[in-house]
């Protein structure tokens, strides 16, 4: 099935696909909306990965994994809160917490 017969069957079912546009294609409605979600999810795995080590999370089984991913952003949302009432100038910054 080809990318364009694709869209038409997602469209029968009232599924828009939402996705950038092509060289010579006119640009797609919400285009501009896809740029900041990309932007915010590339965000987010970049902290995943960077300050919260999430690449060597030593998990061995999917309940492990997800136990190690849901620590780490539990302590995430727990130092932002933190710095955040301690009136911290960054408070997405973990270093202070980096023992």
């Amino acid at each position: 099935m080809t990318e364009l017969g694709f869209e038409r069957q997602l469209a029968a079912q009232g599924i828009e696909l939402l996705r950038p546009s092509r060289k010579r294609e006119k640009a797609h409605y919400g285009e501009p909306m896809l740029k900041k979600v990309r932007q915010l999810i590339e965000s987010v795995n970049d902290t995943l990965k960077g300050q919260l080590d999430l690449e060597e999370h030593g998990g061995r089984t999917f309940e492990g994994v997800a136990v190690r991913v849901a620590q780490r952003l539990l302590a995430m949302a727990a130092a932002i809160w933190h710095n955040n009432k301690t009136g911290a100038p960054v408070t997405r910054s973990l270093i202070a917490y980096d023992h």
